[in-house]
């Protein structure tokens, strides 16, 4: 399809956005105001007690950040009002039923108008406390979906995974559902939200029971989030909890026009609105600037590996935020109105692989160019990474560089 009739398609679509503070909602926010500002609303649910503070918040996480400079600038002393107009922040919750929006009236109109509904809430720390993960990765995917079997209108529903559901497997992977089809043969056998949930009461009362500090609660639920995730063979909280809100999506979707977005690494921007906007640190990011100061003299990585993050073994590359909200937003348009459940698989390797290796000498030379400079005003020469292939050898480094020498 080409860009003009998804431009088209778009024009007078009121769109439910949920997770619009988040790194992927914002870019599709920006992108869907600036290149098609002919869109009638855009309803962005955001955590917020009421219609002011979620408006406050929209105004001071959303709008107000960088990623809209080029959308100020179009729009010139018209911006505020143009946002006003085509922007309704909704407080709500996706951890809710309904959403978590109380007011009656506004659910009905919400419902007799909107024809997309974007679903990317979600939690994507690996390590997530196990009640946060499953309420929003996985329950949260089942109030989103049972709003959207009430809106009248409704075109398209489009739910954000990761590539990473696909667990630990080489190779190609298909554009299926297969990776999760023996967890939902399995899940026939019992109820897993009522199992889970009862789970998490039990583990969470144990704790108040203890008297326990919000650190040790924390730390708790972290655990028990992996320990979960890998009584049913999942490598973390995270793609576990997804793994689940596709299988419930899969469930019940009935007709409802759903497509799946399975993204890999997200980055920072390519092209559009300009390049390089991110927002905090993301993935490899933490690893790039510890390396930038001087931090991190070695890591545990196969130089030849095409780049992967996270446990898995799926071969693919970060790919650039505004590459995946275009992918987005043309599955959209290109699957409006069909029932057919369609998967995409959004990343790179296979066309434009990327091995660690090239990663680390395009760091490494911008690391020399633009040495980092610390506080005192020293100046920190990157050195090459070293780089090991297996734990073996990593341990034997770990055990020369640093343990010997304590010993004498």
């Amino acid at each position: 399809m080409e860009s003009a009739s998804i431009l088209r398609y778009l024009e007078g679509k009121t769109i439910l956005v949920t997770g619009g503070t988040g790194f992927l909602g914002m870019v599709f926010l920006e992108k869907i105001l600036r290149v098609q500002p002919d869109v009638k609303k855009i309803y962005l649910l955001l955590r917020s007690s009421d219609t002011k503070s979620a408006t406050k918040r929209m105004n001071n996480e959303i709008i107000g950040k960088e990623l809209f400079r080029v959308l100020r600038e179009k729009c010139g002393a018209d911006f505020q009002s143009f946002i006003s107009e085509k922007v309704v922040a909704l407080p709500g919750d996706v951890t809710s039923e309904n959403l978590g929006i109380k007011e009656l009236k506004q659910r009905e109109q919400m419902c007799s108008e909107i024809e997309i509904i974007f679903n990317c809430a979600a939690t994507t720390n690996f390590d997530e406390r196990y009640d946060i993960a499953l309420d929003v990765n996985t329950f949260g995917v089942l109030h989103a979906m049972n709003f959207a079997k009430k809106c009248l209108k409704l075109e398209m529903f489009l739910h954000v995974s990761t590539a990473y559901v696909c667990g630990e497997r080489g190779g190609h992977l298909l554009e299926d559902s297969s990776s999760i089809d023996e967890m939902v043969k399995e899940m026939t056998k019992f109820d897993f939200e009522a199992v889970e949930k009862k789970l998490v009461k039990e583990k969470l009362n144990e704790l108040k029971a203890q008297d326990a500090s919000q650190e040790v609660i924390t730390n708790t639920m972290k655990d028990f989030g992996i320990e979960r995730a890998k009584v049913y063979g999942w490598p973390n909280t995270y793609v576990f909890t997804k793994a689940m809100g596709e299988i419930f999506l899969g469930r019940l979707k009935e007709t409802l026009p759903l497509v799946i977005i399975r993204p890999t690494v997200v980055t920072s921007t390519y092209k559009e609105p300009f390049p390089g906007w991110i927002q905090g640190f993301r993935t490899i990011d933490s690893v790039i600037a510890s390396y930038y100061k001087g931090k991190l003299p070695c890591l545990l990585i196969d130089p030849m590996i095409v780049f992967d993050m996270g446990t898995v073994k799926f071969e693919n590359v970060q790919i650039p935020v505004d590459m995946v909200v275009n992918s987005i937003i043309a599955a959209m348009a290109v699957n409006a109105n069909k029932y057919s459940g369609i998967i995409y698989h959004i990343g790179t390797s296979l066309r434009n692989p990327i091995k660690f290796c090239d990663i680390h000498d395009i760091v490494f030379k911008y690391c020399t160019e633009n040495p980092w400079i610390n506080q005192d005003g020293t100046i920190v020469k990157a050195g090459k990474l070293t780089m090991f292939k297996t734990m073996a050898s990593f341990h034997m480094y770990m055990q020369i560089r640093y343990m010997l020498p304590l010993q004498f």
